[in-house]
């Protein structure tokens, strides 16, 4: 297939080494019945994207991919002073924007699979982290093509880059597994559940759907595997493994965070951000000092009652 996909300034390909645990186990017996079970839904729901999908809908980016009255600009009164073209164009590249982030992080939850599927000393765990690891080879396949039709791409955020670095290059399955399937899948989650709700493309309302149901598995999995085996570990390794959660979550928090009310840590630090505000012609020191305007004025950009906050509703409660 050719792609028609219109590059931004995007992300150099990155290699590094990497030490990392391999496992094998002689004992094939299942150890867990609910590991067999989460194994077994998982082989039963497999799904095949180009029987499942109607990939001849044709995807209008020019067109929003999204119902405005859910994006959370709207609100700004710098936003609303923005020509009708320039609030289209803004909707529809800050929606390919973060697109871009589902499926650079879907890449990021390949190999994290893949490396639970090597390291976890556990035969059930094994086989079922060798079922996240297709599919998550169908998410990136998946997004990798609705991106395509939408013919915009934007580089990873450093914040999810940083976490998901961090997260492979932890060393322990344990931490992986934490990282993943419970930190950035929980994330993830919440965000699959939003565009589902907000999105005005059936094509992608179908795709986010069976995600979704993927998704909610592999984070079934970080809670089943990982409840029983910290409960049994030493108390030195307890900590260990909260500091890293700790330290996950607050990378999150901090991006999430207002800087002098400019906007958050991540938009003023996220190139492709920055590149969705000039390839609109918005210059992005006006957009955050609107972001300032309207935190003065008491507007906030919290989401509207309706969508899941994933740190709030999914990450903290773990």
């Amino acid at each position: 297939m050719t792609s028609t996909v219109t590059s931004t300034p995007s992300t150099p390909d990155d290699f590094y080494d990497n030490a990392m645990q391999i496992a094998w186990k002689f004992s094939y017996d299942v150890s867990d019945r609910r590991l067999e079970a989460l194994y077994r839904r998982a082989k039963k729901n497999q799904w095949d994207s180009d029987e499942l999908l109607d990939w001849d809908q044709t995807v209008d980016s020019s067109r929003p991919l999204v119902n405005e009255a859910q994006n959370t600009y709207c609100r700004m009164p710098f936003y609303q002073r923005l020509s009708k073209s320039q609030q289209e164009k803004f909707n529809a590249h800050s929606t390919a924007q973060l697109l871009s982030q589902f499926l650079h992080g879907e890449q990021g939850a390949l190999m994290t699979a893949a490396a639970v599927s090597h390291s976890v000393p556990d035969a059930s765990a094994k086989l079922y982290a060798a079922t996240q690891t297709m599919d998550e080879a169908r998410h990136v396949e998946v997004y990798a093509k609705y991106v395509d039709k939408v013919a915009i791409v934007y580089p990873m955020s450093p914040m999810l880059k940083s976490l998901i670095d961090a997260t492979l290059q932890s060393g322990r399955f344990e931490k992986i597994m934490i990282g993943m399937n419970m930190v950035v899948e929980g994330l993830a989650l919440g965000a699959f559940n939003n565009m589902y709700r907000q999105t005005t493309c059936p094509l992608l309302r179908d795709i986010t759907f069976n995600v979704m149901r993927d998704e909610a598995r592999h984070v079934s999995f970080g809670h089943t595997y990982l409840g029983p085996l910290i409960a049994k570990m030493h108390p030195d390794d307890v900590e260990d493994l909260a500091q890293f959660a700790f330290d996950a979550i607050n990378v999150i928090v901090q991006s999430q965070r207002t800087g002098g009310g400019h906007g958050t840590a991540a938009d003023r630090t996220d190139p492709g951000f920055v590149e969705v505000l000039k390839t609109c012609d918005i210059e992005p020191e006006d957009f955050f000092d609107g972001l300032e305007e309207a935190a003065e004025l008491g507007i906030t950009m919290d989401l509207p009652p309706g969508p899941v906050h994933s740190l709030k509703q999914l990450m903290m409660p773990a």
